[in-house]
């Protein structure tokens, strides 16, 4: 039998042909997500799903899908999962850690150095005709990094690639992450490790590396953007639920902090309702870290790859969930 996959989104091409080689895939070809309800439908008959961040992949979608045996998530996070189910039904969850890495940690630099010099404000400028005087010694004045502080949240893959280049520009590297890097991660990086509090107290510029799960929900709330510096930033790439945006705007607005660079949001797309919108202080950007050609070139194809193991009975690269062998062992899901 041929494995029918269902593709929540067009991707690179390279992963999608790697899976038309041996499967029939079907692609939701519009460009805002499938709907709960009609995820539902779409599942239905097929043995495998490669989806994105957007999809809520819940119990009711996987109960729709009595032949599911694999969800290949197109995305380093998986919060959007639910993966105790998939476990429980015995369906291998995959996730594409690691081939973002690169574009994601350069795009981090790039918020923080737009934030740090104030480019989409000197950007408008130019742009909005307000540039009058060729030159003058006080216009648009940001902040040099050379010196400054770097607090990471979150040493992994990601927050590892942010400190490597924070070495170019001779930043102090502090960081925290719930379990302390060895002592030969510490000296590479030349990075020391705090605790959050002494981490936002002395940063001049945070930057947030963490997953999304119940323990990093509004890890940065209120209380936490109190204790940072009020000239200091705060950058995040990695998703938008680690910070409460509530209390991320009050602290704008009463000044707690020096601005902030985001990607990610609680609720996407960003209202251009939204106070953050309309904050000079802030940079925003549509969830682009990993938007590289190459980044999503390799995502396809990890994702993929991923599926594709599951339904060859092989352990895939990126296995999300490793108990569920114990609940349907590979052998059981073999297709291919």
């Amino acid at each position: 039998m041929i494995p029918k996959i269902l593709v929540t989104r067009r991707i690179h091409e390279g992963g999608l042909k790697l899976l038309e080689k041996l499967c029939e895939v079907e692609v939701w070809a519009k460009d805002n997500p499938p709907s709960q309800d009609e995820l539902v439908k779409l599942v239905s008959g097929k043995d495998g799903v490669l989806c994105l961040l957007t999809d809520r992949i819940d119990g009711k979608v996987m109960g729709a899908a009595d032949r599911l045996k694999v969800i290949s998530s197109y995305s380093v996070g998986y919060d959007h999962i639910d993966v105790e189910e998939a476990t429980k039904r015995g369906v291998y969850v995959t996730y594409t850690p690691g081939v973002l890495t690169e574009a994601t940690a350069d795009f981090t630099w790039a918020l923080l150095m737009a934030a740090a010099r104030r480019v989409v404000e000197a950007d408008r400028y130019v742009r909005g005709g307000v540039w009058k005087v060729a030159w003058s010694p006080d216009l648009l004045l940001g902040v040099d990094l050379r010196g400054k502080v770097l607090g990471i949240v979150g040493l992994g893959r990601i927050g590892s690639a942010v400190a490597r280049r924070a070495l170019g520009f001779d930043m102090k590297i502090l960081y925290y992450k719930p379990k302390r890097a060895s002592q030969r991660v510490e000296r590479r990086l030349k990075a020391n490790y705090v605790d959050l509090e002494t981490l936002l107290r002395e940063s001049d510029f945070v930057t947030l590396h963490v997953p999304l799960s119940r323990e990093t929900y509004h890890m940065i709330d209120e209380e936490k953007l109190r204790l940072m510096k009020p000239t200091a930033y705060l950058i995040n790439t990695s998703r938008g639920g680690v910070v409460d945006q509530g209390a991320l705007v009050h602290a704008l607005k009463e000044k707690w902090i020096g601005g902030a660079a985001l990607d990610v949001f609680e609720s996407e797309p960003l209202s251009p309702n939204d106070p953050l919108a309309n904050m000079p202080n802030v940079v925003l950007a549509p969830h682009i870290a990993s938007a590289t050609h190459e980044a999503r070139a390799s995502m396809a194809r990890l994702a993929a790859e991923n599926l594709l193991a599951v339904l060859k009975g092989i352990r895939p690269p990126c296995l999300v969930n490793p108990e569920v062998q114990a609940v349907k062992p590979l052998s059981e899901v073999k297709m291919l």
